[in-house]
């Protein structure tokens, strides 16, 4: 299974401390560019306007914990990168519990659990501990060590254009924001990653691939700011790729269109993969989609994941780990449905039959010249693919009226191409 080289790149992600700018994002980016070496890191200085929004202050954590009053050391950043609150400014001082509680945040509902809580665009400080932590805190003094700096620095992200036959775009976009989540973050761009490899090595690709590794919202608003009109003119297809390495559910999110290819591809690959996946439509949108079909950039952009995200109990805690939420097997099954899907876009094209009637397919061996009972499946779907080929239909379109999955009509296509009794009509 490729799933187990996508984990074991996992676990090089899972120790690095991510958030929306700073340190955590080079390493991330950089460990990214080992696999793939032309990767282009870019960044935009603070203070940039984008849109409506402005690029923050860059952001950097040494050290952040509590001191209790018996002299243990706990919320440690250096243990569990999200103990402190992403974005805290710093802080030195004493407090009693009753003032420090102000400052913690917890998940009540599940007790065991650090909550992933952040405060990028307001100046506060805090810390995350779990409710059973918390309930153990005695009453006294309590020393607070938040060393932080906000500072004009910069927003990094990285980016690669994979050069195909056709200057039309599949654009592939993931986030590189969150610490240490594993489905949440590492998933997609883990996946991502081990995609744009497999891409690189095919001979000859129909379109070209944009691929983006930005953190999430501000990273996608900045991206779109500088290149959303060329992306208008020549992205055909994309996908926001998160959540993407549990082994629940496959799930799909619909563009905001909710008919591009994007949705046609997906849907049809998914169906095939598993009948019981979950269909979200737009109204349940959460990531980077909101920017990317946002109205007036409008690009035909869905999601295909595993679970989706807020869908699974460990989202947003210290739950979502590489062990028993994100496994090998569950990178491997979000890869081939997303890789399925990008062949598929790949291999949709409208085909022509050159024969007017139906071709003497003996003549090409291709049926029998004696028949006896049933014709074989792929005689059968070979002959009603033919009958197809009126020019308008796609690929996948006769895919689903001959109720077979698209990868099934690959070899038959080019059959037919290599003795001249179709052609393709993109």
């Amino acid at each position: 299974m490729i799933g187990k080289e996508i984990h074991h790149f996992a676990k090089e992600l899972w120790p690095i401390n991510r958030s929306i700018t700073g340190d955590g994002v080079r390493e991330t980016l950089k460990k990214i560019s080992k696999h793939l070496p032309g990767l282009k890191i870019k960044s935009l200085k603070s203070g940039t306007k984008v849109f409506d929004w402005t690029i923050p202050k860059e952001w950097k954590v040494r050290k952040a914990y509590i001191i209790t009053p018996k002299g243990e050391k706990i919320c440690d950043f250096s243990k569990n990168n999200l103990h402190l609150v992403g974005y805290s400014i710093p802080y030195r001082g004493s407090m009693s519990l009753k003032e420090l509680k102000k400052h913690l945040h917890t998940l009540p509902s599940q007790p065991n659990a650090i909550p992933y809580i952040t405060s990028y665009y307001k100046k506060r400080w805090g810390f995350c501990i779990s409710q059973s932590d918390l309930n153990n805190l005695e009453n006294g003094s309590y020393k607070i060590v938040v060393d932080t700096s906000l500072f004009e620095g910069v927003l990094n992200y990285g980016e690669l254009l994979i050069k195909g036959k056709s200057n039309k775009e599949v654009f592939l976009s993931t986030y590189i924001c969150h610490p240490s989540m594993a489905n949440n973050e590492i998933s997609g761009l883990s996946v991502l990653t081990f995609l744009s490899k497999w891409l690189q090595e095919v001979l000859t690709l129909e379109y070209s691939y944009r691929i983006i590794f930005v953190p999430e919202t501000i990273g996608s608003i900045a991206y779109l700011s500088r290149n959303y009109k060329k992306m208008k003119k020549k992205v055909i297809a994309g996908y926001n790729i998160s959540c993407i390495g549990d082994n629940r559910d496959y799930s799909y999110l619909s563009s905001r269109n909710g008919k591009t290819i994007s949705d046609v591809a997906a849907k049809h690959v998914l169906k095939w993969i598993d009948p019981n996946f979950k269909q979200y439509s737009w109204l349940y949108r959460g990531s980077d989609e909101r920017q990317y079909c946002a109205p007036g950039i409008d690009l035909p952009v869905a999601s295909i994941l595993r679970t989706k995200y807020g869908s699974y109990p460990e989202y947003h805690t210290s739950l979502d780990d590489l062990k028993t939420v994100v496994t090998p097997k569950g990178l491997d099954g979000g890869y081939w449905a997303i890789r399925k899907t990008l062949e598929a876009i790949e291999k949709n094209k409208n085909y022509r039959a050159k024969v007017l009637c139906e071709p003497q397919m003996s003549r090409y061996k291709l049926y029998p010249t004696q028949r006896i009972g049933n014709l074989n499946k792929k005689i059968s779907n070979m002959m009603d693919f033919l009958s197809l080929c009126d020019g308008d239909n796609s690929l996948i379109e006769i895919a689903d009226l001959l109720k077979v999955p698209i990868w099934d009509l690959y070899d038959i296509a080019d059959e037919l191409i290599s003795h001249k009794l179709i052609k393709a009509n993109r």
